[in-house]
């Protein structure tokens, strides 16, 4: 019989840490879930409001760069395993404000794996007792491999490094240090590296979300340059599943690459929003009393509102991810086609303005 698992989940009220939250408590429901999160500009307990009453559900507000909160977290739960999403994660606020960035990518990184193998290996060690039966998945971004041309062939686990931003930079680094304490100490890690995602809860300042609530005040859309960067695009419940395959059935030690086998081109996914979001205004008359501001909506024109504006510094072109490995590997295929994906999210926000609304503020 498989012995019930505790998780310390990291960020786990941030975007992607509460899916996988979320996900992980209704699959696995004998499994005991205790979140950390500092609660910054975008952890938002609102996003596990759902799970709250859960008696196998722990909040704790805190640090993960309090390397003794977390130990005594790992004992009082008897936790076994860690799943790490607490980051800094929007790239122009790293290139205007990259401190924030180091502090918690690296050192905060750093801080849980201190506190990871002192309980998990030095502890037991001292009572003359084995190591205890762990895990430490990180969860790292496919920024860390740099950027593609656009006939290169999609980054795989073996691609060699090259960040091109302090947000990417700071990830790939703590990457590193994860993949040194395994070697070095022995620590128990997997780590994945992801694509775009998108979904539920999406913080508005990113892509997508930001070009739905745009939409609906009637501000400009913006698309930097010319709008050809490429990226991948994964549903967020889905890169939750990929994450359960690689704490499930993943080798020690490895990383696994989780895409969404979805390249688009970022001006293409603002015209497909626009599109999405003027049929939702056709096919649904309340929405224009919801929504009263949304007048290119209404017209059937939100497309009018895209306005390019200068590129960002050091823009990665193209971003891909080649996950066969994990494919083949683990079985992983996303679930969610785009087509679905992107009309559930954008039913999704149209549906929870008081989830949104508030962090426009």
């Amino acid at each position: 019989m498989t012995k019930n698992k505790t998780l310390l989940v990291t960020g786990g009220a941030g975007f992607i840490g509460a899916n996988f939250v979320l996900y992980w408590m209704q699959n696995n429901p004998e499994d005991k879930v205790v979140v950390l999160d500092a609660l910054t500009y975008a952890g938002n307990r609102a996003n596990l409001v759902s799970v709250e009453s859960n008696e196998k559900f722990v909040f704790v507000k805190g640090d993960i760069c309090d390397t003794s909160l977390v130990e005594s977290l790992l004992v009082e739960y008897q936790v076994d395993t860690i799943v790490h999403f607490a980051a800094e994660s929007h790239v122009d606020r790293s290139i205007t404000g990259p401190d924030a960035f180091i502090e918690t990518n690296i050192i905060g990184t750093y801080s849980l794996l201190k506190a990871a193998k002192k309980v998990w290996i030095e502890l037991p060690k001292d009572e003359g007792k084995e190591a205890i039966p762990h895990r430490f998945h990180h969860v790292s971004t496919d920024e860390v491999y740099g950027s593609l041309e656009p006939n290169d062939p999609a980054f795989t686990e073996d691609t060699a490094y090259a960040p091109n931003s302090p947000y990417s930079a700071s990830k790939a680094a703590s990457d590193h240090l994860v993949r040194a304490y395994h070697h070095t100490y022995g620590l128990e890690v997997t780590t994945s590296n992801c694509s775009n995602n998108y979904g539920p809860y999406h913080f508005p300042e990113k892509l997508i979300p930001l070009i739905i609530t745009n939409i609906l005040y009637n501000k400009p859309l913006p698309v930097y340059g010319d709008g050809q960067q490429i990226r991948d695009w994964l549903y967020v419940e889905d890169h939750a599943r990929g994450i359960e395959l690689v704490l499930k059935n993943g080798h020690i030690g490895e990383n696994y690459n989780i895409g969404g086998h979805n390249e688009w081109a970022n001006i293409d996914i603002v015209k497909l929003v626009c599109n999405k979001m003027n049929q939702a205004f056709a096919n649904k008359p309340d929405l224009i009393v919801k929504y009263p501001l949304a007048t290119k909506a209404v017209e059937g024109n939100a497309e009018a509102l895209i306005t390019y504006v200068t590129d960002r510094a050091g823009h990665d072109r193209r971003y891909a991810i080649d996950a066969t490995k994990t494919n083949n590997e683990l079985k992983y295929q996303p679930v969610e086609f785009f087509e679905t994906g992107i009309t559930k999210t954008i039913e999704w926000y149209l549906e929870n303005e008081s989830w949104w609304e508030p962090l426009l503020k």
